[in-house]
């Protein structure tokens, strides 16, 4: 018996059915019953039934899937700590960002780094930041950019910078005319925004409820181009910060402050509590810090 068996076991289980669970395994159902037939024969028993719907766990069947469970969460487990302590003796930094955040940092932040510590694997993955805090939670990563707030009992947070969230408007639209808006001013007006994978989203729905009425939103996407893209085609309102605005150089549009309260975009890079002292995680944070340093300071643009 091997985890990558157990595994097999888990799709059988959950499908009720060879074929389909050869289908999603990608194997033959003459394999997959291969599978099966050795461990029955490892275990002494019966697993599967077949009828005519498909197939159907014998009671030991039920037994070996939840084991199967189990074992292969427990697996899992042990692969990420193995990682970890490989990670932190061989000096690899496994970096999850959250989307947008490289335009804050620049992807010359990373070959920098890179250039100055070969001797450092680096390994860097992007997700919406609502996923980079599942994963960093599951104990992916050891190093996250994100978006706060975050549990401090839980994670060492270093904030990079913080900027306010503004809404982003057609200069023909009626709301340009003002110089400032509150969430009352998207009432009833199409909005395009990032999805329920980020936290502006959250954000933005949570005020409008608050304020006693649900956002009509009409697309939400996986970032702040499309957003950008449709308010220049007048489809629509969104909301956005600065330093994006910036970077896009669209013609056209118009950043407004909110003036009910804060509406904080503030960009955090986190490591775990718990987690033991690596040097080359010490070093990129000092890396990133100084760069951001220099980035406020002038030396670096963006």
């Amino acid at each position: 018996m091997n985890i990558h068996d157990l595994m097999s076991f888990q799709v059988i289980a959950k499908a009720n059915s060879l074929t389909e669970a050869s289908k999603l395994l990608y194997m033959t159902p003459q394999g997959l019953s291969k599978v099966v037939k050795n461990l029955e024969q490892e275990l002494s028993c019966k697993l599967l039934v077949r009828t005519a719907a498909g197939t159907r766990l014998t009671e030991s069947g039920q037994c070996m899937a939840e084991y199967a469970d189990k074992i292969v969460a427990d697996y899992s487990e042990l692969r990420k700590e193995i990682l970890h302590i490989e990670q932190r003796h061989h000096g690899v930094i496994d970096l999850l960002s959250a989307y947008g955040i490289l335009r804050l940092v620049t992807p010359e932040c990373i070959t920098a780094f890179q250039k100055e510590h070969p001797e450092i694997e680096f390994h860097y993955r992007e997700f919406p930041d609502r996923q980079v805090e599942r994963l960093f939670q599951e104990r992916e990563g050891n190093v996250a950019f994100s978006i706060a707030d975050f549990d401090e009992k839980l994670y060492h947070v270093t904030e990079l910078e913080m900027f306010p969230i503004k809404l982003l408007v057609n200069e023909a639209h009626p709301l340009n005319k003002k110089e400032s808006v509150t969430i009352q001013d998207l009432k009833g007006e199409p909005l395009y925004i990032e999805s329920s994978e980020f936290k502006i989203h959250h954000m933005i729905v949570d005020r409008c409820r608050n304020a006693g009425f649900e956002p009509n939103i009409v697309f939400g996407t996986s970032g702040f181009s499309l957003c950008h893209k449709m308010v220049k085609a007048n489809k629509g309102i969104s909301v956005t910060v600065d330093f994006v605005f910036d970077d896009m150089k669209e013609k056209g549009l118009k950043l407004i402050p909110f003036s009910d309260g804060a509406y904080e975009w503030k960009i955090c890079m986190i490591t775990r509590r718990g987690d033991t002292v690596c040097e080359a995680v010490d070093i990129f944070k000092r890396h990133v810090m100084q760069w951001m340093k220099r980035i406020r300071e002038g030396s670096i643009t963006r």
